[in-house]
């Protein structure tokens, strides 16, 4: 009876390890960003994601295990030749992603490999449409046409170029002798040119500068004569406007009997020192007669008086 029990207790101990093994070989947890064909019997069966995922065990294997992150791979250097003859050593690096894992692992044997291999060929093809100046400026197209051909070409293959960057464009030492001194003549020229153009502003604002000057100092006389013309008519009007007012003061009071005395008496002060100058001057001595003397002169003066009242 021990016997029997023992037997059936190794029986199901056997089964119980059976099922663990079967189950271990039967789950499958593929990674994140990865993926897993599937062969049945040597043939290809399907795709497993991330995740988990079953099989048959024993009949189904995981044939590849494929990565469906973006990968970077440095395309070595290499040889090209420009549109006008000039021999180039080129490198760079290529970004890519698999897209369909079945064309990545049954369409090309290394699709890694082979990439790199056309993006070379792609490379060189692409440089070979370009002259040596164009290789300089227009990298970024460079860039893209080599992206797009490679494409073209990789469709089989499951695999998606992204980008593709050249690192370095090496000329031979020849031609980069030449590009020096060409750029060294260049800068000189532009020197030559800044040069040329700040001395020729120079002299512009200089002589824009005199002409300003000039202006402004014929600007100033203009303004001084204004000024002083000005100035002298209203010191004419004032000297006028005096006059005008002492006469009518002169007037008003001439009106009364006081003014007409204060007239008689400055007249005939006026009439004695004319004949004292007179007889000083000249040798002649002039006698007073009845047309002549202070008296008839005062009496004259007034009756011209009385007759602009």
């Amino acid at each position: 009876m021990d016997t029997i029990l023992g037997q059936v207790l190794s029986v199901q101990g056997f089964l119980l390890i059976f099922v663990l093994v079967l189950a271990k070989l039967s789950i499958k947890f593929v990674p994140q960003n990865r993926a897993w064909v599937i062969e049945r019997f040597g043939k290809y069966n399907r795709t497993l994601e991330a995740g988990i995922n079953f099989i048959i065990p024993f009949f189904d294997n995981v044939a590849h295990d494929r990565s469906l992150k973006e990968q970077a791979q440095d395309v070595p250097s290499q040889g090209a030749i420009t549109k006008d003859n000039i021999s180039l050593t080129v490198d760079g690096v290529l970004y890519f992603k698999v897209l369909d894992p079945w064309k990545a692992s049954y369409g090309v044997e290394d699709y890694t490999f082979a990439v790199i291999q056309l993006a070379q060929t792609t490379m060189r093809s692409e440089i070979g449409k370009l002259e040596l100046d164009k290789t300089f400026e227009e990298r970024d197209q460079l860039n893209a046409n080599i992206v797009n051909s490679i494409n073209q070409a990789s469709e089989p293959w499951g695999v998606q170029v992204l980008r593709y960057e050249i690192k370095d464009i090496v000329p031979p030492q020849s031609v980069m002798s030449a590009m020096e001194s060409q750029m060294r003549a260049e800068r000189e020229r532009r020197a030559k040119i800044l040069e040329s153009e700040g001395d020729r502003q120079a002299a512009i604002n200089r002589a824009e500068g005199e002409k300003a000057a000039l202006v402004l100092n014929a600007e100033a006389d203009k303004a001084e004569a204004i000024l002083r013309a000005e100035g002298e008519a209203r010191a004419i009007i004032a000297v006028a406007e005096a006059q005008a007012e002492a006469l009518r003061q002169v007037g008003e009071v001439a009106k009364t009997i006081e003014g007409q005395s204060a007239v008689q008496l400055e007249l005939a002060t006026k009439a004695i020192e004319a004949k004292r100058a007179i007889a000083k001057e000249s040798s002649v001595v002039l006698l007073p007669d009845s047309g002549t003397d202070a008296r008839s002169m005062v009496a004259q003066a007034m009756a011209i008086v009385e007759a602009t009242k």
